[in-house]
């Protein structure tokens, strides 16, 4: 089974309330069960994004709002939801998270970034682009561009809808 990124859109009380779960409970557990529609299953398209957008010379500034769009920052401590045996995110590194105002800061910097252009600097050619890219890029269904595309809009359409509820991201590897 392949390790993929998730995404959570919650309201701070969750948070909250998931993590006073966590310390009332004796084993830790944290009851985390966000609605299906407040998650997103980005795939493992985050090092491709960053590597397409690095490749083609991406404003150092909208660079790094997509890293903190993948990888969180300090802003928020989601340490217990690391917590054995109910970790989420067990595979990769330990669950991240943004703020709200981080959050809608990400949203507007990925609102910024012109995805189709940032492609049409690979070369034309899908296999040239994919052995380029690296990472497994050549073995994507469908092509690189398209799926590049897809999980990106669906990212920036998250943050969007995440600064709009101004609500909290967390994001896990799972």
């Amino acid at each position: 089974m392949a390790v993929t990124q998730q995404l959570a859109r919650v309201p701070a009380e969750y948070l909250a309330a998931c993590r006073q779960e966590a310390g009332a409970s004796p084993d830790g557990e944290f009851r985390w069960n966000p609605p299906a529609e407040d998650v997103l299953d980005l795939d493992w398209a985050p090092v491709l994004l960053e590597r397409v957008c690095a490749l083609a010379g991406l404003d150092d500034v909208l660079l790094h709002g997509l890293r903190r769009a993948t990888e969180g920052d300090a802003s928020v401590d989601v340490g217990f939801l690391a917590t054995p045996p109910y970790a989420i995110g067990p595979f990769g590194p330990a669950p991240a998270a943004l703020s709200p105002a981080g959050a809608a800061h990400v949203s507007e910097l990925l609102g910024q970034i012109d995805l189709r252009a940032v492609l049409a600097t690979l070369p034309a050619e899908e296999t040239e682009a994919a052995a380029l890219v690296g990472d497994g890029a050549d073995g994507i269904a469908g092509g690189l561009r398209k799926y590049l595309l897809e999980h990106f809009h669906a990212l920036r359409d998250f943050y969007r809808e995440a600064s709009r509820r101004q609500l909290l991201l967390v994001l896990w590897w799972d």
